[in-house]
């Protein structure tokens, strides 16, 4: 490895809100694009081949938009010919009929304009190809009281009667279908805070697809409410085709101090078998340690999964944020856990610390077909060295994907929480190298939200949001094309929300409708709405189900909505969730701050 290369002079920065007595919590702000480090040799893991789900069809049905009858959806796969067909059946009163003359080959939806309106009626599709037909779908049954008269989404019922803060969703049984791993309640506090003084703890609970309950476990005091110490993440870790789940855990036991925090005592990496919550495995956390600065940057935790050899799910286990950074990898196998490498960013030269970011999102950026993690500012290398820092300090937000499809390979945004007078603030470098591409030029200060989606037809490639925080006194937002070139609307759209809904490739957001009384509304930037009166707190955006197109999942108590466009589609793509870097960004989202999931090609093309 060549020697370190820095584009400007290490820079010690006090970080916003720390006392500058205290030497200890300064941080590094400079830009390293290849470290020198010790060499370590690459991850060979257990899975003689690529572990990866096997979803359904996905088939659902709704009513149309316009009551003109049942409307149909179904999932496209990887493995299907790009040339397949499918065949849409009905069964009504023991009759079954073949709808379609042709098969469907423009698009993966059917509208039934001839369904009975007072009889049940059942649905399901085959694929076919060269005169030749695959295996049926699970069917869907279509009640006509409930597509006339019920609610315009499907509703998960949860025992406890709490209001969700986070979901996970994973293939728990084996069956295709996506399930749910839900915690509660949807409180907690933040780090730099005293804690909770009533003592409360939080829920991890299971449930099939259907909402049926499988276990609840009760994460105990020594996990305080926050989603700082409660990171989870659930998938099929050890390629037995039913996924588990990975948390932090803490002693039964487990004492908080005086101001409500818990400050000492042991923590865990612990995988629960999905179907019944039992613990199969349990490890160390990453050690708490004076380097990652006061108990507020101690207690900065993040899970996430990569396949570090292409083949394998492993683990990985982050502590730190604002200073050290600390990632353990682990791979779970035959019920026991084993660790692959520990990072250190003290350990590389010069050492790398405060780049870390509230999210982790993992895919392979050179192409080696093996799995690097963007971490924020820098991106770790499969064999657990850095691959390079872009030295920005801390990013609330960073982004990997296809930005510009002008260029090769993918693109990282970044939005920089620390002040910059050179323009880095906003910026886009390259996923491999961590060399600029380009930088907003202007100074920014405290970028605490950012964005990246196709909405303008104007631009190819993704625009880019970044809004700085009102925290630090300012309130401006900025948006450029995917080749950095600053725009200045009038309005600049917010950066949390982003769905595929409408048949176009354009993607919507999700507008706030406390101002009106009534609740969101997808909308094609600026105004026009889509779909309206969406209820509850958004706790993921994904395509669960159905065709590409993607489904909002919102939380209220004791209940989970799944909102599904009933817009005809115009064209068919493989599902999303088959995109090994948007299953990444869909899997993460269960733990650090929100982020839309984005493919790993410009679904532009």
């Amino acid at each position: 490895m060549k020697g370190a290369i820095l584009s400007a002079l290490a820079v010690w920065v006090l970080p916003m809100g720390l006392a500058a007595q205290d030497s200890r919590e300064r941080v590094y702000n400079y830009e390293v694009l290849q470290p020198s480090h010790e060499q370590k040799p690459p991850v060979e893991g257990s899975a003689a081949r690529r572990v990866v789900e096997h979803p359904d069809r996905g088939l659902t049905v709704q009513a149309a938009r316009d009551t003109s009858g049942v409307y149909l959806s179904w999932r496209m796969l990887s493995d299907d010919h790009p040339d397949v067909g499918f065949n849409v059946y009905r069964r009504t009163e023991g009759r079954t009929e073949l709808l379609n003359r042709k098969p469907v080959t423009k698009t993966t939806d059917y509208l039934d304009t001839t369904a009975p309106d007072s009889t049940v009626s059942e649905y399901w599709i085959e694929p076919c190809y060269n005169l030749r037909t695959g295996p049926a779908s699970e069917p869907a049954a279509a009640v006509p009281e409930a597509l006339r008269e019920g609610p315009r989404y499907r509703s998960v019922k949860l025992r406890d009667g709490e209001t969700p803060g986070k979901i996970a969703v994973a293939d728990l049984n084996g069956d295709g279908r996506y399930d749910f791993i839900v915690r509660t309640p949807d409180r907690g506090t933040d780090p730099g805070l005293p804690g909770d003084p009533t003592g409360m703890t939080y829920t991890i609970s299971a449930y099939l697809h259907d909402g049926t309950h499988l276990w609840s476990r009760d994460l105990g005091p020594g996990i305080e409410p926050g989603i700082w110490y409660s990171p989870f993440i659930a998938y099929d870790f050890d390629g037995d085709g039913r996924a588990e789940v990975a948390l932090k855990t803490a002693p039964p036991d487990a004492q908080r101090n005086a101001r409500y925090r818990v400050d000492s005592g042991e923590e865990y990496l612990s995988v629960l078998d999905g179907l019944t919550g039992e613990e199969l495995a349990r490890v160390d956390w990453p050690e708490r340690s004076w380097r990652l600065g006061d108990l507020n940057r101690q207690n900065r935790n993040q899970i996430g999964m990569a396949y570090l050899d292409g083949k394998t799910p492993c683990i990985l286990a982050a502590r730190g944020t604002y200073r050290a950074m600390l990632v353990d990898a682990w791979q779970f196998r035959d019920g026991a856990l084993t660790r692959l490498w520990r990072w250190d960013g003290d350990e590389e030269n010069p050492v790398i610390r405060s780049q870390g970011a509230h999210s982790m999102v993992t895919g392979d950026v050179d192409g080696d077909g093996r799995d690097e993690i963007l971490l924020g500012g820098c991106m770790l290398d499969d064999n657990g060295t850095l691959l390079w820092s872009a030295g920005i300090g801390h990013p609330d937000k960073a982004y990997l994907a296809d930005v510009d499809p002008s260029r090769p390979g993918l693109e990282v945004f970044l939005c920089g929480e620390v002040r910059h007078d050179d323009g880095r603030g906003v910026c886009l470098v390259d996923a491999a190298t961590g060399r600029q591409i380009w930088n907003i030029g202007r100074p920014t200060r405290h970028v605490g939200d950012g964005m990246v989606a196709d909405f303008d037809p104007a631009h190819p490639g993704l625009e880019c949001i970044g809004k700085e925080d009102r925290k630090a006194g300012r309130t401006d937002r900025y948006l450029l094309t995917a080749r950095g070139e600053e725009l200045f609307p009038a309005a600049i759209p917010d950066c949390r929300n982003w769905v595929w809904w409408d048949a176009d490739l354009l993607r919507e957001t999700l507008l706030d409708g406390k101002d009106r009384g009534a609740g969101r509304s997808v909308a094609k930037w600026p105004e026009r709405i889509l779909a309206e009166d969406i209820e509850g707190s958004i706790v993921l955006i994904a395509d669960l189900a159905g065709d590409w197109r993607e489904e909002i999942v919102t939380a209220l108590p004791g209940e989970l909505r799944i909102y599904a466009t009933d817009i005809p589609a115009s064209d068919r793509r493989p599902t999303l969730m088959q995109d090994p870097l948007y299953r990444s960004y869909v899997l993460h989202r269960s733990m650090g701050y929100p982020q839309a999931p984005v493919p790993s090609y410009y679904l532009g093309k």
